[in-house]
Formats: structure tokens, C-alpha cells, sequence
């Protein structure tokens, strides 16, 4: 007889699904990738065939140059549709709830049902479907935020200190960090949801992904780039910029700026620290340790595989609680700001 859950491995670069010979989010080109979501660390250019939803695939089109139109090199799938892949494996693609696209990969194959999360949330998000509780016998978890020091605040209390700071330094701009896909255009709706009516302004490397997320019917308000346009006249805004925008020579051109981070991180305070931030908002497009926990106990798997984070906390907690665990030695996997 052959061993439980056999037909699938984590290998070094990637889940892989023996008998269709597919991967999961490979860290390099590879025939077949099955692909949960837009992020560089998942996603990536150059293999033969891409399978994943259409935004996914759309993502990857602007970032990476993968031919979304094209049948040979795409084949795009839409939430709730299941794939009949070789060697009998089905595969269905369902909300994962992190950013515009981005999905749980279930895979089915001789009676046994696994699910590959990628990155996951649990908190409502304006920008993406929920994500899905759906029952496996094998739940492979992220554990970004696996420790549980990490508990992630209302997101409401955070935009509310983000407009309090706008509104309490007459003259200055608010200039917020956050990552170019999923956290910007999350910030950006939650303070059109906290009522929020006014311009908000982009650095150029935000441009092109916002615009995306409006085509798929985000609506992201009205947005205006901050090239050319007079110091002055960005007084008492919010600007929205790349992690890496926040201390360097662009921000110059600002109003004495505010300088903010979006990032679940920012519940560190020495990773304030060194970016220089004087207003962290802790905001996660991650699930925080509680969701972690709960989300296992939720779908109550046979066995957990836990990847690409702090696996050590996750699985002291799954020997606690009776639940088989083990950690997988995947590479290539980062925090990406979060």
C-alpha cells in the first residue's frame, strides 16, 4: 500500500504534484506552475505554462512579462473551478484572501485532499474575496507572523491614526510606505471606506498596479501621480509610495512629510526604528497568530505543513493541541514588507 500523501513533496524549490509533474509556486522555470498569487516570492516569469486565476495571471503579465493572453503559456481559472490535471490529480482554485487574485490551491488525488494556501488573511478586505475555509487531510500553512507576539490590530484604529496625523500637522503630507501590490491598494481603500474623499497621490512605481486593480473593479477613488506637481500644493495630503521611497531623494520634493509604513512588521519596533518611521501602522495582508491557530483549528487537518516563516511556535502549538505537524524546507520565500 502506498504511503499517506505520497504523491506530493515539498522539495527545496516548491510543492511538487508527482503525478500531473506540476509545481507549486516553483522558485524556478519548470514546465507546469500552478500559481497562488502575484507576489515575486510565488510567482514568477519563464515556465512553459502558468495556471492561475486571471488577475493572478494579469499580475504577472505587468510585473513579469507572462503572457496572459496567450492559450499556450496561460491558462487562467477562476475561483470555485476545478482543473483534471495528469496521473488523476483535480486541482481547484478558492479565496486566500491576501491580495487581488490570490488563492488556495486544493488538489485532490486517490481519496486524499490537500490544500496549498500560499499567503493567506483572515480580516475583510475591500480589494479581494475572503478566504475559504475549505476541509483537507493535509493544510499547508504559511507562518509569516507565526509568533504570538504578533496579533495585528483593527485595521480601523489604523487609518483613523493616519488621519489624525494628516489633520493634526497643517502644512506637512502623510507619505505612506506600502507595497506596491496589494498593501497600497488596501490602504488606499480602506481610507476611501474610513470616508476619505480627496485626491490621493502616487509615486510613478504605484501607477501602473493601481490602475489594474481599477480594471478589475476596485474602485480606488481618485488618484493623481506626484511627478510635476508643485510642493505646495501637496500640503495636508497622503501620498502613497514603495517601502524603499520612504528616506530617499524623491520624498524631498514633499511637504516636510510624515513619514508612515503599512506592514504587519511595524509591530517590531526596532523595524520602525530603522526606516526611520515616525508613524507605523500596523496593517498585515498576512494572518497574525491568533488566525494562524484558528484557521488550523477551522479546517482540522489531518496534518499540518508549515512553510516560509517562524515555523518553530506553529508547531509547538500543533504538538499542544494533538495535531500532527511538520515543517517544510522551502527557499526563496520573503517577508516582502509584507
Amino acid at each position: 500500500m502506498a504511503a499517506a500523501f505520497s504523491w506530493i513533496r515539498a522539495e527545496p524549490m516548491g510543492i511538487h504534484v508527482a503525478p500531473a509533474n506540476v509545481w507549486i509556486d516553483p522558485a524556478r522555470p519548470v514546465e507546469t506552475a500552478l500559481v497562488t498569487h502575484g507576489h515575486a516570492d510565488h510567482a514568477r516569469g519563464g515556465h512553459a505554462r502558468t495556471v492561475a486565476t486571471p488577475e493572478t495571471l494579469a499580475i504577472m503579465q505587468l510585473r513579469y512579462g507572462v503572457e496572459a493572453q496567450n492559450e499556450v503559456r496561460a491558462a487562467p481559472v477562476g475561483y470555485g473551478e476545478t482543473l483534471e490535471l495528469a496521473g488523476g490529480v483535480r486541482a481547484t482554485f478558492i479565496p486566500a484572501g491576501h491580495v487581488l487574485g490570490s488563492a488556495q490551491i486544493l488538489l485532490e488525488h486517490a481519496g486524499e485532499r490537500v490544500i496549498v494556501t500560499g499567503d493567506y488573511k483572515r480580516r475583510a478586505d475591500p480589494t479581494c474575496p475572503p478566504f475559504e475555509v475549505t476541509p483537507c487531510d493535509v493544510f499547508i500553512t504559511e507562518a509569516t507572523f507565526g509568533l504570538p507576539v504578533f496579533r495585528h490590530p483593527p485595521i480601523a484604529g489604523e487609518m483613523a491614526k493616519l488621519l489624525a496625523a494628516r489633520e493634526n500637522d497643517q502644512g506637512r503630507c502623510v507619505l505612506v510606505g506600502a507595497y506596491a501590490l496589494g498593501k497600497a491598494q488596501r490602504v488606499i481603500a480602506e481610507l476611501r471606506a474610513a470616508g476619505y474623499r480627496e485626491t490621493i497621490w502616487l509615486h510613478g512605481a504605484m501607477e501602473r498596479m493601481c490602475r489594474l486593480y481599477e480594471d478589475h473593479g476596485i474602485d480606488l477613488g481618485d488618484l493623481k501621480a506626484v511627478a510635476g506637481v508643485p510642493k505646495a500644493a501637496l500640503a495636508n495630503s497622503i501620498v502613497v509610495c514603495p517601502p524603499s521611497a520612504l528616506n530617499d531623494r524623491w520624498s524631498r520634493r514633499l511637504p516636510d512629510p510624515i513619514t508612515a509604513m503599512a506592514s504587519g512588521w511595524m509591530r517590531v519596533r526596532q523595524r520602525a526604528r530603522q526606516r526611520n518611521v515616525e508613524l507605523p501602522l500596523i496593517i498585515s495582508d498576512h494572518a497574525d497568530w491568533d488566525e494562524l491557530t484558528q484557521t488550523i483549528a477551522q479546517v482540522n487537518p489531518a496534518e499540518t505543513w508549515i512553510t516560509h516563516g517562524r515555523e518553530e511556535a506553529l508547531l509547538r502549538w500543533c504538538e499542544l493541541t494533538q495535531r500532527k505537524a511538520r515543517a517544510l524546507a522551502l527557499v526563496g520565500y520573503e517577508d516582502e514588507d509584507d
